[in-house]
């Protein structure tokens, strides 16, 4: 096991080219599951390919354990690297497969014998170690991948969405498997994917991306209640972040030709100005849809999505559109007024140039 640190790093792949990775520092702590996330080129693929040596980082230092590994080749910084593409050997057995980097360590043949059982054992695998990888289905020639990194006992697991050529409920399943097998091994992961249900069921933290810069780093609830930037609120969350832009009016959010507004908490008001560009933010979840005349802002029912445990709705406020989630027993059709009214201790303001949240941790606590 061992700490892993990123410090300052950057990667171009050519002048006039934006950085693949801007400036990321990063530690991800002795036994932690981190999972890197964000949308296809932000660079999270990038970062695990610098960490296992496949890729030489342009500037900065990356660091496993105690030693600085920038000039190390990957064979030599001890640590497993699990591929999208499973890359198992068609020719051999899975028992081989799995054998094969203690054999290229010249290890008796006895100690590579129990540590394939051993870590066949772990995965369930036992029975297929005859097998050729090639004619099992994807769950088990995953498991035959995880087992070829498990066996040589690295500092580090690094994974590159593993799961995301199995089906939703392969999947499902995987990553159960997935986080019971890091608690039990205890072993630093680092885990890139751009499913969000992965990577808030699965981490001890994650850390979010964006084109090469690195969004927030937390834990899967503080990512998911308490967003540092526009960026991370719309992509962490299904439905995403309700986001409104606007600016203030003395105590109001203002939108549009003015017909949206919200009154903020006088707990929040103190961290925006007056005709001040913002974002106003605020989850499905902390959206109250009743008949209409009640309590909070007229609005419309424009979508009703029946999901069995919830019902989401899209409605129109005063010209803008709001996603809320309601237990299923709350029913209204297409076309129908309601009303629609916001938890005023779980807004969101963002700057509306720089993105990054004005409202701090805990501001509610006093709203």
């Amino acid at each position: 096991m061992a700490q892993i640190n990123l410090q300052n790093v950057n990667k171009s792949f050519g002048p006039g080219v934006p950085l693949a990775v801007n400036d990321l520092t990063l530690t991800i702590e002795d036994g932690e599951f981190l999972v890197l996330l964000g949308p296809s080129g932000c660079g999270k693929t990038t970062t695990l390919r610098m960490i296992a040596g496949l890729e030489r980082q342009t500037t900065g230092d990356i660091r496993i354990g105690e030693r600085v590994v920038n000039d190390l080749r990957p064979g030599d910084r001890d640590i497993a690297f699990v591929f999208q593409f499973y890359a198992l050997y068609p020719h051999l057995s899975v028992r081989d497969n799995i054998a094969f980097p203690l054999k290229a360590q010249n290890l008796p043949t006895e100690e590579v014998n129990r540590r394939v059982m051993d870590v066949a054992e772990r995965l369930r695998i036992t029975h297929i170690l005859k097998s050729n990888p090639g004619r099992l289905p994807g769950g088990e020639q995953q498991r035959v991948a995880l087992g070829r990194a498990m066996v040589r006992q690295p500092q580090a697991f690094l994974m590159d969405e593993p799961l995301t050529n199995l089906d939703a409920s392969l999947r499902a399943d995987m990553r159960v498997e997935l986080k019971h097998l890091q608690h039990t091994l205890g072993t630093t992961m680092v885990y890139v994917t751009h499913d969000q249900i992965e990577a808030m069921s699965m981490s001890h933290r994650i850390a979010v991306m964006d084109r090469g810069v690195l969004q927030q780093v937390d834990t899967p609830l503080n990512i998911y209640r308490h967003p540092q930037t526009l960026f991370v609120a719309t992509f962490i969350g299904s439905p995403p972040m309700n986001i409104v832009h606007g600016r203030m009016v003395g105590a109001r959010f203002v939108a549009g030709d003015g017909q949206f507004w919200v009154e903020l908490p006088p707990a929040a008001r103190q961290y925006t100005q007056h005709d001040k560009r913002v974002s106003f933010g605020i989850r499905a979840e902390d959206i109250t849809v009743g008949a209409p005349g009640g309590a909070g802002m007229a609005g419309n029912v424009v979508v009703r999505e029946p999901l069995g445990d919830e019902t989401v709705y899209v409605v129109s406020v005063a010209g803008k559109t709001l996603t809320a989630k309601t237990p299923p027993r709350i029913r209204f059709n297409p076309g129908e007024n309601v009303s629609v009214k916001l938890d005023p201790a779980a807004i969101h303001l963002f700057d509306g140039d720089s993105g990054r949240a004005l409202l701090p941790e805990g501001w509610s606590k006093h709203v």
